[in-house]
């Protein structure tokens, strides 16, 4: 036990689910296990970890977890006086989400466009050419293929990746304005070891 520790689910054998809460103090190693349970359902893992002397876990100043619920409710059960911290990971996970629902939205309409210039070009009884981008690449492939490019930093793209990137950001600017906020995002956790500077970095 430590004064910050970590709640999280995991998928260890067979894809069965356990909770786990570890100690940060020791990064993922030796020493580092504090519980682990069966299943998530957050009665039983209260019901479990509450096992431990509550003097320890009153010890408990921050614990990190994800924006389940359910983690949540165990939280604030199991460790009364700890601050409850979201783990970056799942917020910079919403905003990748997101894009990739914006990508996915378009890559929709550039699919159906598509089937209905077949459609006519069936009609006119004549075979239907996509029209291709400098790269080779057809709208439909573009917004499929770029991705992992929107996973990616800029400065771990590849030639080839980044002249994706410009025509995707050229052809759709809500791509290019959701990938320019979810990497300003990871710039305010990498950079900004300073509370204050971050949550002001954040209203902006």
């Amino acid at each position: 036990m430590g004064t910050h520790l970590s709640i999280d689910e995991v998928a260890l054998s067979q894809g069965e689910l356990y909770t786990i809460v570890t100690n940060k103090k020791f990064k993922g190693k030796q020493s580092c296990l504090v519980a682990i349970v069966a299943g998530t359902k957050a009665e039983k893992v209260i019901e479990h970890i509450c096992k431990i002397d509550y003097k320890k876990r009153a010890c408990v100043q921050e614990i990190t977890l994800d924006m389940a619920n359910s983690m949540k409710l165990i939280a604030k059960k199991c460790f009364p006086r700890a601050i409850q911290v979201t783990d970056r990971f799942h917020v910079q996970k919403l905003a990748l989400e997101a894009m990739q629902e914006i990508r996915i939205k378009q890559r929709w309409e550039a699919m159906d466009l598509e089937n209905q210039l077949i459609m006519k070009a069936k009609r006119e009884n004549r075979a239907y050419i996509p029209e291709l981008l400098p790269n080779g690449d057809s709208v439909k492939q573009l917004l499929a293929r770029s991705r992992y490019v929107l996973y990616k930093s800029r400065e771990k793209w590849t030639e080839r990746q980044n002249e994706r990137a410009q025509m995707l950001f050229g052809l759709y600017p809500d791509i290019k304005k959701a990938y320019n906020l979810s990497q300003q995002l990871r710039g305010i956790y990498n950079n900004n070891n300073d509370k204050h500077i971050a949550m002001t970095k954040l209203a902006h």
